[in-house]
């Protein structure tokens, strides 16, 4: 089956687990919400968890989506043929309702199915879990494929470090998983038995089965509710689908036509030219995303601020490598947008702050970009010192410095460098040493009471500032919760202490919590708050909002306190800027 576009195939997807019975939901923001753990939504599971974890979905125990990701343990790789920052997830998901033998069944229908992928049969090998002391050996995944018509020789039997998931923590939800390869090599010479090693095998599909409950003392049990989770790279299997590599697909051709224009240079011509348009292609779509999500965030020095002005900055780098003399962000944005705005309606809502913050960092750098390459070509060697100096300096990323010293041989001692940074500026390790693991957020009690606490935060916002507040992210740690939210000026003493006591007085009434699962249009009758999103509406899809008393009502997936009694005394530590018209309030109970 060749020349399938992108949006062909998330939408062929969509629709074959819709008939399958599966809600369909829409992608959650890039920026995770109350998740220590990540920076961005790296996988489909995250906005999932409260749900994988037992509470009821709005959609139902079957639910299938598009999920925006951001993997940014990769981004020294992107340039070669498959890395991807931003990416999309497809995903099907079963909450303790079906098993191993539908999911199973199901995505080899989807594959194969000429009515569906109509993929090659004869290109097609799994994994699956050989067993070891904790668990044994998954038979029946083994069995199902087989009974499908997969020879054994193409069933490969592997071990934890391949065909297993979890727990993210020391505890939690975990189990093996079947994983689905095709062969990209000469469809004439498919080996007979599949071999992990062989780069032409690639993983197309990963079925999870959650299964087990990995306790403290190492034991694992069965768990209560067992849940199938599955992943699918639509940018991957598109190119699978087209017989060519990710960023030949038609979402990528216009953006990488736009960039040859620019520099005048034609992809594939070179090794170093066809590197630097896959990155900048690559780092502005994703920047286009983060900055454009119902989420979207500004460049700045910390968190997910610093990974999106990384990624602007080193796209800015590799435009002038190539020859681009003029600012071109905004220009290569756009075709993002067009290219995605359909699929993702926020693209379009949010294009000129898109447009904005990739013009003002882009200025910014450029000019210093110029000075600092200067300054960098002088240089006999490079240190952590030296490397500091240049981001101070010229507003270098380390990343970049060390980039640019490995081109010339020289290697940076990081802790020097870091050293450094924190006589001036508290860093966040979070966004230089990467949180990047992603997994199952913390469900603790302390993270619950805080949870519970934003809603509070939020009205209280609402009622002292205004109804122009919006939620514009939250994060939430055992220790401590930050709240950001739209607000256009500094709140003044006597308006940080009027929120902090409408809160506590909430918190003494001991009011009770609870949800009700409601339309969009029962949602907004009551005035609840939260995003509402175009997409939502189109599905007609049940939400959940949290009641807290008469005081609150808020659309959330929970978990919450069940009495606000339960969360203690609150305490607002710190509000500051974080970027045009968004506000940050640091606060704790205890």
């Amino acid at each position: 089956m060749g020349n399938v576009t992108t949006n062909e195939m998330r939408e062929k997807f969509l629709k074959f687990f819709k008939e399958k019975g599966h809600t369909i939901i829409p992608s959650a923001s890039l920026i995770p919400e109350n998740d220590p753990t990540v920076l961005f939504t790296t996988a489909g599971m995250h906005p999932l968890v409260p749900y994988l974890l037992g509470e009821t979905h709005p959609g139902g125990k079957r639910l299938a989506d598009a999920q925006k990701c951001i993997r940014t343990g990769d981004i020294d790789e992107v340039g070669d043929a498959t890395h991807l920052t931003f990416f999309e997830m497809l995903g099907n998901w079963s909450l303790g309702d079906y098993f191993k033998k539908e999911a199973i069944e199901w995505s080899y229908e989807f594959l194969m199915s000429k009515q569906w992928l109509g993929l090659d049969v004869n290109r097609l090998a799994v994994s699956v879990f050989e067993g070891d002391k904790d668990a044994p050996l998954d038979m029946e995944a083994f069995d199902i494929w087989k009974r499908l018509g997969i020879p054994e020789a193409r069933i490969a039997k592997l071990p934890k470090k391949n065909n297993w998931w979890g727990p993210a923590g020391e505890t939690g939800p975990c189990g093996p998983d079947t994983e689905i390869f095709y062969w990209t090599g000469d469809p004439e010479k498919v080996p007979a038995s599949f071999n992990d090693d062989n780069a032409l095998w690639v993983e197309i599909w990963n079925n999870v089965f959650m299964q087990y409950f990995k306790n403290k003392d190492g034991s694992f049990e069965p768990l209560k509710q067992m849940n199938v989770d599955t992943g699918m790279g639509l940018e991957r299997t598109t190119a699978i689908l087209n017989n060519t590599q990710v960023y030949s697909i038609d979402v990528f051709q216009p953006i990488i036509a736009l960039i040859e224009t620019l520099s005048g240079k034609k992809y594939g011509t070179d090794t170093e030219t066809t590197r630097a348009m896959r990155i900048i292609a690559d780092h502005i779509r994703a920047a286009t995303f983060i900055i454009g999500d119902q989420r979207g965030i500004a460049p700045s020095n910390v968190g997910q601020g610093y990974v999106l002005r990384r990624l602007i900055r080193r796209a800015v780098r590799y435009g002038k490598l190539i020859g681009i003399t003029d600012h071109f962000a905004v220009s290569v944005a756009e075709e993002v947008i067009k290219q995605f705005g359909g699929a993702y309606p926020e693209l379009k809502t949010n294009s000129e702050r898109v447009k904005t913050e990739l013009a003002t960092e882009e200025k910014k750098f450029s000019v210093a970009l110029d000075k600092g390459l200067k300054e960098f070509s002088k240089l006999l060697q490079v240190d952590g010192k030296v490397a500091f100096d240049l981001y101070q300096s010229y507003g270098f990323p380390i990343e970049l410095t060390e980039e640019l010293s490995r081109e010339r041989g020289f290697s940076i001692d990081k802790k020097v460098f870091e050293e450094e940074f924190k006589k001036h500026q508290d860093l966040s390790r979070t966004a230089s040493a990467g949180v990047f693991k992603g997994g199952l957020a913390d469900n603790s009690e302390e993270v619950t009471k805080y949870h519970t606490a934003t809603h509070l935060l939020n009205q209280a916002l609402h009622m002292v500032l205004g109804n122009h507040v919006a939620q514009r992210g939250s994060n939430i740690t055992k220790e401590r919760m930050r709240f950001d939210f739209s607000h256009p000026t500094k709140m003044t003493p006597e308006e940080i202490k009027k929120t902090e006591d409408i809160v506590n007085d909430v918190i003494k009434r001991d009011l009770p919590v609870h949800f009700e699962l409601l339309t969009m249009e029962e949602a907004r009758a009551k005035g609840a708050i939260g995003v509402f999103e175009d997409k939502y509406e189109k599905l007609g899809n049940k939400v959940k909002v949290y009641f807290i008393g008469d005081f609150s009502k808020e659309m959330c997936g929970g978990p919450h306190v069940e009495h606000t009694g339960a969360i203690g005394t609150f305490k607002i530590q710190k509000e500051e800027a974080v970027s045009a018209g968004v506000r940050r309030i640091r606060a704790v109970v205890s």
